[in-house]
């Protein structure tokens, strides 16, 4: 289904829910074999993955990034409370995922999740010299995360859902790791053609709608869109995993 990039949130929910399909189950004797998802983007990944780490820091630690510039104001957007499980996931240089182990504190946890081994190890070095024993580094995939059904209260994503190379199968393993009733945390690059740089445009796959029409779609619901004034790049959205989204996937 193609979004009109004019169209409100509010319309959007009632035009872009999960649809339901009628079909007939094959019959025991048949084995169907998972398929691979397509890649949206191949090879969007490359360059990061094996990327130089003091490179990569510098530049998302940069003040001529917003994120880097209002990194207080979008971890007070996120809200973690103390005692919660998150996975920031797309970790990055991790300074988000520093301050919000800060906010969960020594009875909450963190996982950071990248798939650049050199930037979980400098993510892993600052937690030690901050004495932050709550940060758990972990190595992803390109198509899952290695996170346990159940595991975590929130997963928060800062500019990593337009880097997902398999995002269907992606959001479906961070569905799984969410609690029922847990939430997820978004912030992406707005793209808004006369107004996003072409660089972005090319960069960025697609808008603000399509990303949420894609999260309904995989059986998220929308919470809503925080309001921080202090970012013009970047949106937050907070979604949340049904509470009886356990049931409805047993019945599957």
């Amino acid at each position: 289904m193609r979004v009109a990039a004019c169209l409100p949130l509010s319309l959007l929910l009632a035009c872009a829910a999960p649809a339901t399909h009628a079909g007939t189950s094959p019959p025991a004797s048949e084995t169907v074999a998972p398929v691979r998802e397509a890649s949206v983007k191949p090879g969007i990944n490359d360059t990061w993955r094996d990327g130089d780490t003091k490179r990569l820091v510098r530049r998302l630690q940069s003040e001529s990034r917003e994120i880097w510039v209002h990194r207080a104001r979008v971890v007070a957007a996120v809200a973690a409370r103390p005692g919660m499980v998150v996975a920031d996931v797309g970790a990055g240089s991790g300074f988000l995922t520093l301050m919000l182990a800060q906010a969960v504190g020594a009875s909450g946890k963190v996982y950071a999740l990248d798939i650049n081994a050199g930037l979980l190890a400098n993510i892993a070095a600052e937690a030690r010299e901050s004495e932050l024993a709550n940060v758990e580094t972990m190595q992803t995939p390109e198509d899952h995360t290695p996170l346990a059904p159940g595991s975590v209260d929130l997963v928060f994503m800062c500019d990593a859902y337009h880097h997902f190379e398999y995002p269907r199968s992606m959001m479906r393993s961070i569905r799984a790791a969410l609690r029922p009733g847990g939430e997820l945390v978004l912030v992406e690059l707005e793209r808004i053609p006369g107004k996003t740089s072409k660089h972005m445009l090319d960069h960025v796959r697609a808008g603000k709608e399509v990303f949420l029409a894609e999260l309904l779609a995989d059986g998220f619901e929308l919470v809503r869109e925080e309001k921080v004034p202090e970012l013009a790049e970047n949106y937050v959205l907070r979604l949340r995993k049904p509470a009886d989204a356990g049931a409805a996937t047993a019945a599957r």
